[in-house]
């Protein structure tokens, strides 16, 4: 038993001297260990997740929203509803018509010494509008193509929101997928090191078998990581209007999201003067107020004044006629009211899209001072401790400091950091989209 428990003793102090050898190691000598490690990717950022590369004709966001503008057809549809509504307003203004009316009987007697002699007339007559009613469906008019300016601004806000997302999606998964390959290839290298081992005896089949197998799941990394590459490449070129997606499609972007220099309650405030849904609702104020003026000037009466010319034989004469209707029952009194129980509505309904903004900022706000956090957090600590940790794991593994185990568990956690610190990264980016979507804005540059 005393032999047994010295033996325990002295493994326990060889890791121990491993482990602090390791350690000494990533400290005072980065190069000791970068014999011993696999090459790192030569695009990095400050986080230490590699930058995808880009093709030439790569393109940014600001250039796919352009193109969204000119070529979506959601975009599109919403502005050729705009100029339908416009349309509305030359109809609004115009003017009631005259009509001419001509009568004639007997006309193939002569005018003179025929019992019945022939005759003919001719009336023009046109109906007068009281109460300013042109003015007022002018007014309804003009607010309705406010209102739908307002709706067409309102869904490019969403398209390009939508499109923001698709973007940012691809291009961490443009990151995530050139992760995978460099862990791939790293870890490829590490077997073939290990093989090398095995054949030399360091270490026994049992290991190196866990080892290879563990390939698969860095493969497979790889493999998934193509996969929702390509959907979200699909997704982009959809939303910026494309009607055939190309395999060949790339963009480029910053993978860090910056910081933005703003606060709440200017946020707020920008999103109050310029969020197009909620201008839409003022609009719609606008047009509920001309339809209570429209409503009362239509129950108001307006007269038609006739005007004729007769001729019987030789004779000619002239005379005039003017129609009142007598609003005795039906003076609109239904849509009078009907107007100004929608006028209240619209009112209301100003109010709930102002608690709506206010709310989406505030929430947009929490998103991402909370997902920023993190991200930094990501970027400025656990990224770099987990590569610490994996290369002193590494180390003492190749040493015969740890067992296979702790080493497949170090190499899980910094594989699981890394995935992590892209899931922030573009938690953080959404979050930003978010506020440029709440606050009709573009909050970072």
């Amino acid at each position: 038993m005393a032999e047994k428990a010295a033996q325990s003793r002295n493994r326990l102090k060889h890791a121990t001297h491993i482990l602090w050898l390791a350690t000494c190691a990533l400290v005072l000598s980065p190069g000791l260990t970068q014999a011993q490690t696999p090459a790192q990717p030569s695009l990095q950022t400050n986080a230490g997740i590699p930058t995808p590369t880009s093709s030439p004709d790569a393109l940014t966001l600001q250039q796919l929203i352009d193109i969204a503008q000119n070529r979506n057809p959601s975009i599109l549809a919403a502005r050729q509803n705009l100029e339908a509504v416009r349309a509305q307003e030359v109809q609004a203004g115009v003017r009631v018509n005259p009509y001419f009316t001509a009568a004639g009987s007997n006309v193939t007697l002569p005018a003179e010494g025929a019992s019945n002699p022939y005759s003919y007339s001719g009336q023009v007559s046109r109906l007068f509008e009281r109460g300013e009613k042109r003015r007022w469906r002018l007014d309804i008019a003009r607010a309705t193509t406010e209102q739908t300016a307002d709706q067409l601004r309102d869904q490019q806000r969403q398209v390009i929101f939508a499109l923001k997302q698709a973007f940012t999606n691809m291009l961490m998964a443009k990151a995530a997928l050139m992760l995978a390959q460099d862990n791939l290839k790293d870890f490829r290298h590490e077997v073939d090191i290990n093989n090398e081992r095995f054949k030399a005896g360091d270490i026994d089949e049992l290991d190196f078998k866990r080892l290879d197998l563990q390939l698969a799941q860095f493969e497979s990394d790889e493999a998934n990581a193509k996969s929702n590459l390509a959907q979200a490449s699909y997704q982009v070129q959809t939303l910026a209007g494309y009607s055939h997606v190309d395999d060949i499609f790339d963009i480029r972007g910053d993978i860090f999201p910056p910081v933005v220099n703003d606060n709440l309650t200017s946020l707020e405030q920008k999103a109050l003067a310029t969020r197009p849904d909620y201008l839409a609702a003022q609009a719609g104020t606008r047009v509920a107020n001309a339809n209570v003026k429209l409503a009362d000037a239509n129950g108001t009466t307006d007269p038609t004044l006739e005007g004729e010319y007769d001729r019987s034989g030789t004779d000619n004469s002239a005379g005039f006629s003017i129609n009142i209707p007598l609003r005795i029952f039906d003076r609109n009194q239904g849509n009078k009211e009907t107007s100004r129980y929608q006028a209240t509505a619209s009112q209301f309904a100003v109010t709930a899209a102002e608690n709506q903004v206010r709310s989406d900022v505030a929430q947009a706000w929490v998103g991402y001072t909370t997902s920023k956090a993190l991200s930094d957090r990501y970027n400025s600590h656990y990224l770099d401790e987990s590569r610490q940790a994996l290369s002193i794991a590494q180390f003492a593994y190749e040493h015969g400091g740890i067992a296979l185990i702790d080493y497949l568990d170090a190499l899980r956690d910094a594989r699981t950091v890394a995935v992590n610190a892209l899931s922030a990264y573009a938690q953080t980016w959404l979050a930003i989209h978010q506020l440029s979507l709440t606050t009709a804005t573009e909050v970072v540059p």
